[in-house]
């Protein structure tokens, strides 16, 4: 995708929604997908209707962006494209960098992981600090456009401290407890294997997925600030005494909603 394609989206989520500028992005992962309808002035785009924005083809993942009006115009993202649809990864990070493009300085990025501390249970919230990436990909990858952000960008604070402790503030205020953690990106779809599990434990990761880091480092390469949030929605396997499966994922998510939700809104009404 080419900055131009990029401009192009915004300048179509400005068209269909009358907001000029949009200050904060939202990414929702599985489970989660139909919060933004419930947000204040919200206006649906269906993905189909955004050039170039692809559409997920993962259950949990709808696959529309919203316009809301929360102290201020927010974009919501319902769903993600992911790398393990076969997609290259400019455009698993399209929508992320549109969103930039149409003005949000801060990316929260939100998705459903797998436990690999042991001192996480399925249930629990917990702020990324920082990542591993070890698909050997990157979005980076190929020319750079200086136009979006420089060749080599720092990724010291991938995740940002200032808005992980306004966050942990926030948690406490809204009575939702938040544990921090290092997320280990693989590619998926597969889940790990035990021995893949235990690579990732002596890494020092605390968490495992198959979203959100690539589109870290593209929101941290056009300089916005990241907030990461995982819920633990199953233990890793060789930890979990029970085969892993999508469907309890899914059914973790919806134990959780309320919980995650009353974070949300607490988050977005006081970063907006």
């Amino acid at each position: 995708m080419t900055f131009e394609d990029i401009t192009s989206a915004a300048a179509t989520i400005v068209e269909r929604t009358g907001r000029s500028s949009h200050r904060l992005a939202l990414v929702l992962g599985s489970g989660l997908g139909d919060y933004a309808s419930t947000l204040p002035g919200a206006i649906p785009i269906p993905y189909s209707e955004i050039p170039g924005w692809p559409v997920p083809t993962v259950a949990g993942h709808s696959g529309t962006l919203y316009s809301a009006d929360v102290h201020g115009p927010i974009l919501v993202l319902a769903g993600r494209a992911h790398m393990y649809e076969g997609r290259p990864l400019e455009e698993v990070v399209f929508g992320v960098r549109v969103a930039i493009s149409a003005g949000a300085r801060t990316i929260v990025l939100t998705n459903a992981a797998g436990g690999v501390s042991e001192s996480f249970e399925a249930g629990d919230l917990v702020l990324i600090s920082d990542h591993l990436n070890l698909t050997g990909r990157n979005p980076l990858t190929g020319p750079n456009d200086e136009r979006l952000g420089p060749r080599f960008p720092d990724l010291t604070d991938v995740y940002s401290p200032a808005l992980r402790a306004f966050a942990h503030r926030t948690g406490a205020a809204v009575e939702v407890p938040l544990g921090d953690g290092v997320y280990a990106w693989l590619s998926g779809p597969s889940y790990e294997t035990p021995a893949e599990i235990r690579m990732v434990k002596t890494l020092g990761g605390d968490l495992v997925g198959m979203s959100t880091v690539p589109e870290a480092i593209a929101a941290r390469h056009m300089g916005a600030e990241v907030l990461g949030i995982s819920l633990v929605t199953n233990l890793a396997a060789g930890i979990s005494p029970t085969p892993l499966t999508h469907e309890e994922v899914q059914e973790t998510a919806l134990m959780a909603r309320e919980r995650f939700t009353r974070l949300l809104d607490g988050l977005l009404s006081a970063l907006s």
